[in-house]
């Protein structure tokens, strides 16, 4: 946990460093449009990163999709197993009730050994 937290607060010191030290400013455009965007280095640079991070994120989720859709799946006929372990339970269990105990003979047996 601690080192998830210095690693964490390494890299916001650099993206901090990286910042203050890019303030250039840079005019960004589009090729077919003529429209063009002036801004500090630092923050164009990090706003193709954060596209990228996203686009990035967006391939891993829709990657497991399919992993995800069979997981909820298999829960579900996980809960209808454990549901059906525990009805068979309770016949087992009501079934060992009516079972007569071992040293005492059931009046039906008596009848048929006379």
């Amino acid at each position: 946990m601690r080192l998830t937290w210095i690693v964490t607060a390494l890299a916001a010191v650099l993206v901090v460093l990286f910042v203050v030290s890019n303030t250039a400013p840079v005019a960004l455009g589009l090729w077919p449009f003529d429209a063009r965007i002036v801004l500090p280095l630092a923050v164009a640079v990090l706003a193709v990163a954060a596209i990228a991070f996203l686009f990035g994120a967006a391939i891993a989720w829709f990657a497991c999709l399919p992993y995800r859709t069979r997981a909820r799946r298999l829960d579900r006929s996980v809960e209808v197993l454990q549901a059906e372990v525990g009805t068979l339970k309770d016949r087992l269990a009501q079934t060992e009730a009516r079972r007569p105990a071992p040293g005492r003979v059931s009046p039906s047996t008596e009848l048929v050994a006379r």
